[in-house]
This record gives structure tokens, C-alpha cells and sequence, in this order.
């Protein structure tokens, strides 16, 4: 039975503030209620890429530290090789010349890279904060960006939350709070850690509202791959023409289908042509 003074338990109570908080920002509200685009969604994956990074490195650079090494679990919870994996579908080949690390992922990764080199005992808040969150709501996450971005069901753009070498998610939570709890560590120290597990879901917070910004920012034609209903604005179901799209019978948009027929790089090529002789007619013409 779970003891007050077990890590585990000063953990959860003493983050439970920190973490009502992070899931009432508005990112996670709106992707559980699946409004994520894909292109927003593109960008989430970024900012874990570059956090896993750092801390599965830090982790590497301490795995034999007694204050870390009993929870050093490489093949079940690295999450890096699976994220790598996610950007190469969303990006294609040579995704890392792709990306960037935001401002406020940044800031996040240099304090992992910090604790990791000066406070080692202390990466133990953000393994706790990212794995069993990852094991526990990530579940739900990943059957909602599923279902809103009509991913794959064989689970491209997903593998982020597939840990194929856990059997059982609940039983491996235990087991790994067991073995938080058996760390030999001084009352101090445990106040550290609950301490740093803040700071942690503040870095979270503050990745969460900079991608909330970045949304709100994104033209909703760019996040959905599609072209500008007209002029760019309105209501998509407002507009008579677009029935096709809606599921209906009626004709397509004659702007949206011009739109996509100037697209073709034969149309454009043929427009080009026609254009150069009309020029040269018109010029004819005034000399």
C-alpha cells in the first residue's frame, strides 16, 4: 500500500494543481474535443520530438546514477525513434531539415539539458511527468487525433503513443511508481523532485499555449491542405456550390474548381503559353 512519504504519492499530490491546470489549457481542451488540425497537430509532435530528445539523452548520461538508474527503461518507454518515425510521415524524407524547436520548447529542453548535467537526481520529475502521462492520457490523445485527422488505422503519424513493448499499461505504471518509491532519497531531495515535476508541467503549459497561438495564427485553408473558400473567409457550408463536398448532388464551385484546375502544371503551362501570345499580339498591335 501506497505510503504518504512514497515518492509516487508526493507526486501526485503534490503536482494534482499543476496538472488540472494543464488539461484545462485551451490546446488540450480543444484536442480532446478533436479540433487539432493536422498542420497544428504537425507541430505538437516538433515540440515532443526535441523534448524527447534531450531527456532520453540526459537519461543515456545517467542511466547508471543511483538516483535515476532503477527507472532507466530504454526499450519500453523511449519515445525519440517513434517520433522520428510520426515526422517522416508528416514531412516526408529529409524531415529534419524541416523543423525547428520553438521558443517555448526551447526553453523547456535547456532545463532537461541542465538538470541532466548539474541535478541528475532530478530527472526523475520529468520522467515521471512525460512517460506516465504519455501511458495514461496519451491513450486517449492518440485514438482523438486518430479519429479528427483520419489517420491510418495501421498507425502511421501515431507511434508516439504505442508502446509495443509494455503488455500492460496500468501494470507497468505500478511497477515503475514501485520503483520510484524504492529510491534511496533524502526528504529534501523528494521535495526537489515534486518541485521540479512543477516545472515541468509549467514547461508543458507553456509549449501548450505557444501552440494555441500558432493555431489561431494558421489561415484554416493552410491547416487543412484545402484551397480559400472565394475570397478566404466564410462559412464553407455557406456557400451553394460546395454541396459536392457536403455530401449533396449539386454542381462544384466554379471558383474552387478554376482554383484547382490553375494548379495543374500542364494548365499552367498552357497558360503561360497563351499568355506569352497575347502579349506579343497586344504588341503587335500598338507598334
Amino acid at each position: 500500500a501506497p505510503r504518504p512519504t512514497d515518492l509516487s504519492e508526493l507526486l501526485k499530490e503534490g503536482t494534482k494543481e499543476s496538472h488540472d491546470r494543464a488539461e484545462n489549457t485551451d490546446f488540450v481542451k480543444n484536442f480532446l474535443k478533436g479540433r487539432i488540425k493536422r498542420e497544428h497537430f504537425k507541430l505538437a509532435t516538433v515540440a515532443l520530438y526535441f523534448t524527447y530528445s534531450a531527456l532520453e539523452e540526459e537519461m543515456e548520461h545517467n542511466k547508471e546514477h543511483p538516483a535515476f538508474a532503477p527507472l532507466y527503461f530504454p526499450s519500453e518507454l523511449h519515445r525519440r525513434e517513434s517520433l522520428a518515425k510520426d515526422l517522416d510521415y508528416f514531412y516526408g524524407e529529409g524531415w529534419e531539415e524541416k523543423i525547428q524547436c520553438s521558443e517555448a520548447t526551447q526553453h523547456y529542453v535547456d532545463r532537461i539539458h541542465h538538470v541532466g548535467q548539474h541535478e541528475p537526481e532530478l530527472l526523475v520529475a520529468h520522467a515521471y511527468t512525460r512517460y506516465m502521462g504519455d501511458l495514461s492520457g496519451g491513450q486517449v490523445l492518440k485514438k482523438v487525433a486518430q479519429r479528427a485527422l483520419k489517420l491510418p488505422s495501421t498507425g502511421e503519424g501515431i507511434q508516439f503513443y504505442e508502446f509495443d513493448n509494455i503488455a500492460n499499461a496500468q501494470q507497468f505504471k505500478q511497477f515503475y511508481r514501485a520503483r520510484m518509491n524504492a529510491l534511496d532519497l533524502d526528504e529534501n531531495t523528494k521535495e526537489r523532485i515534486v518541485e521540479e515535476a512543477n516545472r515541468a508541467f509549467r514547461f508543458n503549459m507553456q509549449v501548450f499555449d505557444e501552440l494555441d497561438k500558432i493555431g489561431k495564427s494558421l489561415a484554416e485553408a493552410e491547416q487543412d491542405g484545402d484551397i480559400p473558400v472565394h475570397d478566404g473567409k466564410g462559412d464553407i457550408s455557406k456557400c451553394p456550390y460546395y454541396a459536392e463536398k457536403l455530401g449533396k448532388t449539386a454542381a462544384g464551385c466554379p471558383y474552387h474548381t478554376a482554383v484547382l484546375l490553375a494548379r495543374k502544371p500542364l494548365l499552367q503551362l498552357i497558360l503561360a503559353a497563351c499568355v506569352a501570345v497575347a502579349a506579343g499580339a497586344a504588341t503587335w498591335y500598338l507598334m
